[in-house]
């Protein structure tokens, strides 16, 4: 198994350590671009042309609700590779 799907299972299960960095390759690797907020805000916004943005703080460990909005991208982008 590549780190990469250990890091998918983790956010699956919402493992509560996770690491900024960690979601960031992930969402990085299914495609998103990262965009800083203007102002020097701590969050960051991912987005995907056809998909709903992910904001998420830059602080550790990401909250459980940061990691559940992540799990859905990614099941909605499973669901996408199946129907086609």
């Amino acid at each position: 198994m590549s780190q990469y799907e250990k890091l998918v299972e983790r956010i699956k299960k919402l493992d509560k350590n996770l690491r900024f960095n960690e979601i960031k390759n992930v969402l990085q690797k299914m495609g998103y671009e990262m965009k800083s907020p203007s102002g020097g805000s701590s969050h960051m916004t991912f987005r995907k042309a056809g998909y709903s943005s992910i904001t998420i703080p830059t602080h550790e460990p990401i909250k459980k609700i940061y990691v559940s909005m992540v799990k859905e991208a990614l099941e909605n982008e499973e669901d996408s590779e199946q129907d086609a």
